[in-house]
């Protein structure tokens, strides 16, 4: 095969449509070549005002600085089941969220947090091996497991 010229932008999408979780700027950096944080900025904005304008069910959304393709309603919801891996409640998400960037908390303070619906929750992370609990006095101190680094690729 001859030596082709690489759209830039083109290579940012096709990272992006093959990374299984969020990207970050660098990580496409990386992974591109492309030296310039601000052209990959630059390049993932044309793309999510391109997908965004498109007749199309593929979008491109960025959760915390990091970058994946997703799916718009109404056809997120219709094929999510097609999608591997657990799924998760949205209050489940909320308290997962909150149990990573507070490694190592203890239970009673996250149900002092978000009431006793909390209980239900940490049940199915535990469940789903995201987070353990060790005994910790009279509560338990909740942390994130490997499983949850690799599944969300923290």
């Amino acid at each position: 095969m001859p030596n082709q010229e690489i759209d830039s932008k083109k290579l940012v999408e096709a990272i992006l449509f093959m990374s299984q979780n969020a990207i970050s700027v660098a990580d496409i950096a990386k992974a591109s070549g492309i030296a310039s944080p601000g052209h990959i900025k630059s390049t993932l904005d044309q793309l999510i005002a391109e997908y965004g304008a498109r007749d199309s069910s593929l979008m491109i959304y960025s959760i915390a600085d990091k970058y994946m393709f997703g799916l718009k309603e109404p056809y997120s919801s219709k094929v999510s089941s097609l999608a591997n891996g657990p799924d998760l409640s949205r209050g489940a998400l909320r308290i997962l969220a909150y149990i990573s960037k507070n490694e190592g908390i203890v239970q009673s303070q996250v149900i002092k947090i978000f009431g006793s619906s909390a209980y239900e929750y940490i049940k199915e992370l535990s469940e789903k091996e995201f987070i353990e609990a060790k005994k910790s006095g009279r509560s338990k101190k909740i942390s994130t497991t490997p499983k949850f680094k690799e599944y969300f690729n923290v």
